[in-house]
């Protein structure tokens, strides 16, 4: 045994012995982190091989490039600094795939610092007892030098020598592309997926990959010109749904309230925790509006995001077009791209005012400036609400009840009808630190995974919120003149997550697939219509994307005039393909396309060996929806809406626009119009409606929860969940 430590030792005491650790040190991470951090979907034994091989040609290139240097110190630092910034990369992307799934790019590099204002501590919840692995050669390789069990090589290496290895590097990394491209041809032109490039190429070749996409994207704006609306616009004309004349305009003049529920996923609608034998209903309000006969409730709605998740969101809602297939529309576009959004269209058809209301940083995906091209009036940012502190908030903002009673004060004085946005934030990911106090008491669910467990508790505390809100509305009167949407942003239990969740859903781990994970997509998306009698809950199969058509039919403005890729939901004409935004990804009535995998989607059976009918029909709705991206890709990064001369809206100026001093804008505003004021506040007499905002506590919602009469096995669950939430 020593004599062959005794052999190790001296071979790393060599320059190439040196490389060659670091080498074999980075693939073993990387095959680590393929194998518990990523989802690579690999299958069979050639992409086994691929995936085996591809950190080696890089790598080796990249570290190589010390054989160059002679002096003995500047090789060391050289191949050990190029090494650290291989793990660095490496490391990231598996923190960023838990929370994202998804890779780290170079736009979502560029776009950080706009997006790291409201992290803080969430970054650290990613981290797992595992990763040690990661770092452990650290300390084992500095053990090593400091006691010069490991000795420098002062004998350099020839040019020849040198320049051998970066051709041998180049050579593997031809012969990888060489068999990536047979196992998926076109691999790097169509752009198929991150997953496939990683799986195939390996991480180094991804951010070059990346960098390249990113170029490219950049150069599209600058070289596109008006021609390049021509296919948009006949896309557009022969996309239209016709609007349904039985809902066309049914909401026509009302107040528009957006109510974002963070993280909400379709499968919470209706859904019952069991703990200890004993049922809890985790949204009861929320699911008393769904089966409501004033709401247009839609059963199946996916959500279309990526990387920009909440931003993506947003960003398709508001305008009617997807976010990008990298990084985030709002941070990388929102602020310099023209835009059409809902705010400015809704403006421009009576609507006197508009406004956000969030409780995290203004900054936070770049939304203080994006807003003000979409052509929001008003921003209530955190800065306008209650300080923060550990008692009301967490990293991610003040909490649900808190952010909506504080912007009372301000809805009542903005002019009718206005046009608002309700960002909650409670139910956030990692389901674990945003409830505190009374507010703790629901039970948790019981799976080896907190992130899961929490999620339901955050959620039913969501649910609360929104029910004091309501009863507000109530109260104070605007309910009756308002459409109230609410919509689900995104999932909120990541797809790495899925096979834990499975049990709850009385689903198996083991026989858990891609299909399972394409049906978790589904995301609420209610109309609440007061007064309404002709709700229901309906089947069509749609997505996010086509949110915005159907809110403008509600209010009798015809979409056919803009530059947006959705179709109104309501509508008998609605195709019914659903494009997630990655490409070759899609769900209709009969068809589910996810990772790879093809299904029906009525049953759940994979399609392995498809007839000439069925490839047909798979090949037309791929077909329709990567045009569908294209489409919408090519407005949004060629910026085509500066050209656009299709309607007379004209084009937003955000200078116009000014989110400090609101409610002295607010008042100014009313005190102009006098008697011809619009806001609530003006039309109760000047008298302030937030007292009739009312939010009690869980603990005030369940008294019997915390009685000493309780059962001691309900207080031995309360105390279980306190716990657990304030050890977090």
């Amino acid at each position: 045994m020593k004599k062959i430590t005794k052999t190790i030792l001296d071979a790393m005491s060599t320059r190439l012995g040196f490389v060659f650790t670091l080498l074999l040190l980075y693939w073993f991470k990387t095959m680590w982190a393929y194998t518990v951090d990523f989802n690579l979907d690999i299958q069979g034994f050639y992409q086994v091989f691929l995936a085996v091989i591809n950190p080696i040609p890089l790598s080796l290139l990249l570290i190589g490039l010390a054989f160059y240097i002679k002096r003995t110190k500047l090789f060391y630092l050289l191949s050990f600094s190029i090494y650290v910034i291989l793990f660095i990369w490496l490391i990231s992307n598996s923190i960023y795939y838990r929370e994202f799934t998804d890779f780290v790019t170079v736009n979502t590099m560029l776009a950080s610092s706009k997006v790291s204002a409201g992290l803080g501590a969430a970054a650290l919840e990613l981290f797992r007892p595992w990763d040690i692995i990661y770092i452990l050669d650290f300390p084992i390789l500095a053990f090593l030098f400091l006691k010069k069990l490991v000795k420098l090589d002062h004998r350099p290496f020839n040019k020849r020598a040198s320049f051998a290895v970066t051709s041998l590097s180049a050579m593997l990394f031809s012969a990888n592309l060489f068999l990536a491209e047979i196992d998926r041809p076109e691999l790097l032109t169509r752009g198929f997926s991150n997953y496939y490039v990683v799986r195939a190429l390996g991480l180094p070749a991804f951010l070059g990959y990346s960098a390249n996409q990113t170029y490219m994207a950049n150069k599209e704006r600058s070289k596109a010109s008006e021609v390049d609306l021509k296919p948009v616009e006949e896309y557009i004309a022969s996309h239209y749904a016709q609007p349904n004349p039985e809902t066309f305009g049914l909401a026509k003049g009302r107040n528009v309230i957006y109510i974002h529920l963070e993280s909400f996923q379709q499968f919470l609608i209706d859904y019952k925790l069991k703990v200890d034998g004993k049922e809890y209903e985790v949204t009861p309000f929320i699911n008393s509006l769904y089966h409501s006969n004033e709401t247009f409730a839609f059963a199946n709605v996916f959500n279309q995001v990526k990387a920009g998740k909440t931003s993506d969101a947003e960003t398709m809602i508001e305008t009617g077009l997807f976010g990008l297939n990298q990084g985030s529309f709002m941070v990388n576009y929102g602020g310099t791209n023209t835009q059409q959004a809902a705010p400015f269209i809704l403006s421009k058809n009576g609507y006197q005012s508009s406004a956000v209301f969030h409780g995290n940083a203004g900054s936070f995906w770049n939304r203080n400036t994006a807003y003000k091209q979409w052509g929001y009036h008003y921003f209530f940012d955190a800065s306008y609400f209650t300080k923060q502190d550990d008692t009301n908030s967490f990293q991610y903002g003040l909490n649900d009840k808190i952010m909506l009673k504080d912007s009372i004060k301000y809805l009542e004085h903005m002019q009718q009808p206005f046009y608002t946005k309700f960002i909650t934030v409670s139910n956030h990911y990692p389901y674990t630190t945003s409830l505190i106090g009374d507010e703790i008491g629901f039970p948790l669910a019981e799976t080896q995974d907190e992130t899961i467990n929490g999620y339901f508790a955050t959620a039913n505390y969501l649910d609360a919120s929104i029910k004091a809100f309501f009863d507000y509305l109530k109260a104070s009167g605007l309910y009756e003149n308002s459409i109230i949407v609410l919509y689900g942003d995104h999932y909120g239990i990541s797809n790495s997550r899925n096979p834990t969740l499975a049990p709850l859903l009385d689903k198996n781990s083991e026989t858990w697939s891609s299909y399972d994970n394409a049906m978790l997509q589904r995301v609420p998306y209610m109309v609440v219509i007061p007064g309404m009698d002709k709700g229901k809950v309906i089947e069509t199969y749609g997505g996010e994307i086509d949110m915005l058509p159907t809110l403008e039919h509600l209010l009798g403005i015809d979409s056919k005039n803009f530059l947006q890729v959705g179709q109104d939901l309501l509508s008998p004409n609605h195709s019914q393909i659903v494009a997630f935004r990655s490409a070759n990804y899609f769900v209709t009535p009969e068809y589910t396309s996810y990772s790879g995998r093809t299904y029906y989607t009525k049953t759940g059976e994979e399609i392995t060996n498809p007839d000439e009918s069925t490839k047909e029909q798979l090949d037309k709705i791929r077909e329709a929806a990567n045009l569908q991206l294209k489409i919408s890709d090519s407005i949004q990064t060629g910026d085509l809406l500066r050209f656009y001369t299709g309607n007379d809206l004209g084009k937003v100026n955000p200078d116009d626009y000014s989110y400090n001093n609101s409610m002295k804008a607010l008042k100014k505003i009313e005190k102009e119009k006098g008697d011809a004021s619009t806001s609530l506040y003006s039309q109760k007499g000047n008298q302030s409606t937030v007292d009739l905002f009312k939010a009690p506590s869980y603990k005030e919602l369940h008294p019997e929860q915390f009685s000493s009469s309780s059962s001691s096995e309900d207080s031995s669950s309360s105390s279980s969940s306190s716990s657990s939430s304030e050890k977090k």
